[in-house]
């Protein structure tokens, strides 16, 4: 599909409303998305068809505020992501140590269950029980 022969001149005339504050079809968004939207043209037109000017209001959006949305979003994100990965770090410390303590107990009783077991067996030779064994 070849693309119309405004497509670039509307492209650039969206370009110069969103980098003026000005759109009028999208939500001014310094994105490739909002682009098309203003420029009413598929996203695809501007990815795979006009690559040049995708990376020229990439770099007008760079040269204005210094980093482009893109960066800025994904900045956001790699604060949000280390914010979880704390979190769950303390959570799997927390879930460490509840391990470490089950393990403990589940030895204790373990040794207890042992032990009144060789009660029952008659096997402890310092404890006599206190009825007869019923044959276990």
């Amino acid at each position: 599909m070849s693309p119309t022969p405004d497509e670039r001149d509307r492209i650039r005339a969206a370009m110069n409303r969103i980098l003026a504050g000005t759109p009028e079809r999208s939500n001014g968004a310094l994105t490739i998305v909002a682009l098309a939207i203003e420029a009413d043209v598929p996203r695809n037109a501007l990815t795979q068809r006009h690559l040049d000017l995708k990376n020229e209001f990439y770099q007008q959006v760079k040269a204005r505020t210094g980093t482009s949305e893109v960066e800025t979003r994904l900045r956001a994100k790699i604060v949000t992501l280390k914010t979880t990965i704390a979190n769950k770090n303390t959570e799997i410390a927390r879930l460490k140590a509840d391990v470490t303590g089950f393990l403990a107990e589940n030895t204790r009783l373990t040794l207890e269950t042992q032990e009144l077991r060789d009660v029952l067996n008659g096997k402890t030779a310092n404890v006599t029980p206190l009825r007869p064994g019923t044959g276990r």
